[in-house]
């Protein structure tokens, strides 16, 4: 028992660490990516922190899987460079005696993968989404920075108006180019008012130019005016058709037939089965020489990891495009590395080696 509670003990250390190294960088490159998607008008400036909250939090399983392999690997791997493992082989223990001390600590962090994958996951991307929505949404006024120039919410115009504005509601030396099928245009004017005329909300633009040029015949008309009016930010946007299935609640992918949607559980139920997968092949990968050192191993985990992570996001492609089902799809990947996870655990617990079995020997067997 005393050796079972410093190896948990010691797990949750290097679990600890390995959590705030993977959760930091994480968190770095959301941070990056974030101030991307408001530089180019897809997240409001003021919301980064919420969506890398909500993006970090919605990749919190993956990251405790990870956490998971890494720190059972690592453990292991010191234990047999200082030769901890051989007092354990000698005193009649195997491999497979270290099993279920690793459940032990482990089966909360899976429990935690799979409300995080089921439960939290959805929700995350539903405000994320949410916050997308009304960011684009917003009027084309709205998106009117002094000193900026804005593109409107469908991309056919640019907005610039000086940062010197008298009030909320009109604005000087202001400039406008148009994209539109058969013409562009660009209008530029010494001041601007907002106003409301038959229920729409108007520019007026005073004092300036208008340049059109058509697209389908060659030629260049300018004319002048006074007062010129155009319409900004007309009725609001509907709300989206489809809900993005990543957003969809676990309990309506489940009631759902769709190739689609058994896609997207199979990927959520895949996380809580991968973090158990992870247990018992971080055991098996585990030994190693402790005259090579411990890298290799880490090295393997980590190469593991990602092919275990894409062959996870190429059956969600299989399944939603029906050429698998989700059932057998899930007893190949989950319960074909559960196999043979186990069964590399249980050679290496008997070591048993190839060469003995190619000499026709019988294979040895340790103490247990």
């Amino acid at each position: 028992m005393l050796f079972d509670s410093s190896i948990r003990k010691e797990l949750a250390r290097s679990f600890g660490a390995t959590l705030v190294v993977l959760v930091t960088i994480v968190m770095t490159m959301m941070l990056i990516r974030t101030l991307g998607q408001a530089s180019r008008g897809r997240v409001d400036p003021s919301d980064v922190l919420l969506v890398m909250g909500y993006t970090v939090l919605g990749q919190l399983p993956t990251i405790l899987s990870l956490c998971l392999f890494v720190a059972i690997v690592a453990v292991l791997s010191r234990m047999y460079r200082d030769s901890e493992m051989v007092i354990w082989f000698a005193s009649g223990r195997g491999l497979m005696n270290l099993l279920p001390p690793l459940l032990r600590f482990a089966w909360p962090v899976m429990l935690a993968i799979a409300a995080l994958s089921l439960v939290v996951w959805p929700w995350a991307n539903t405000q994320i989404q949410e916050l997308r929505t009304q960011y684009e949404q917003r009027s084309d006024v709205d998106r009117i920075a002094p000193g900026q120039f804005q593109e409107s919410a469908n991309g056919s115009r640019v907005f610039f108006i000086d940062r010197d504005s008298p009030d909320a509601t009109s604005a000087s030396n202001v400039f406008v180019a148009t994209n539109e099928p058969s013409r562009e245009t660009v209008t530029s004017a010494e001041s601007a008012k907002l106003e409301v005329r038959h229920g729409e909300r108007m520019a007026v633009l005073f004092n300036g130019q208008r340049l059109e040029m058509p697209l389908d015949k060659p030629g260049l008309r300018v004319s002048e005016f006074r007062e010129y009016g155009t319409r900004v930010g007309g009725s609001k946007i509907a709300g989206m058709d489809e809900v993005a299935l990543k957003t969809r609640n676990t309990l309506d992918l489940m009631q759902s037939d769709d190739a689609s949607f058994r896609g997207e559980l199979g990927w959520r139920v895949g996380l809580a089965f991968a973090a158990l997968n992870f247990v018992v092949l971080g055991l098996a990968v585990a030994v190693v020489n402790p005259r090579a050192g411990r890298s290799s191993s880490l090295a393997f985990a980590l190469f593991a990891f990602v092919v275990y992570y894409n062959l996870m996001t190429v059956g969600q492609s299989w399944v939603a495009a029906g050429r698998v089902g989700m059932g057998p799809f899930m007893i190949l990947l989950h319960g074909g590395t559960l196999l043979f996870a186990l069964l590399l655990l249980v050679a290496r617990h008997n070591q048993w080696s190839l060469r003995t079995w190619l000499a026709g020997g019988a294979p040895r067997r340790s103490a247990a």
